[in-house]
């Protein structure tokens, strides 16, 4: 079973995202702010860190950063979600780090097909 974490600090849209992953058999975690999150990443070994681009304490970028430069994380799966579709926006958040880049709003089943294409490789 592939474990996720989920950063994202709207409440409802946390819950969404959380509701349709579990219905595809991901076992996950959430964050509610960039602190809470990266907390989590050192204490936990994720097949996928889902983060939302602008959080409080630390932004999703931040996050990215710092998490590469943590031991045994630096090849973590990172997906940002944003609703900062603009190319630079996507080109900053690839070259901090991420792996794959999502813009909102998304529906449950891009969310699916953009996780299920990161794990695969």
């Amino acid at each position: 079973m592939k474990t996720l974490l989920i950063a994202e600090d709207e409440p409802i849209l946390r819950m969404l995202i959380a509701d349709t992953l579990e219905d595809e058999g991901y076992k996950l975690d959430e964050a509610a702010d960039g602190e809470e999150a990266l907390q989590k990443i050192r204490e936990t070994k994720f097949d996928l860190i889902i983060l939302d681009y602008m959080m409080p304490k630390m932004t999703g970028i931040e996050v990215i950063e710092q998490t590469r430069r943590l031991e045994n994380r630096q090849n973590a799966k990172i997906l940002m979600l944003s609703a900062k579709s603009q190319q630079s926006e996507q080109e900053k958040v690839l070259h901090a780090g991420a792996d794959g880049f999502m813009s909102k709003p998304f529906s449950p089943l891009e969310l699916i097909d953009k996780v299920e294409e990161m794990l695969r490789g």
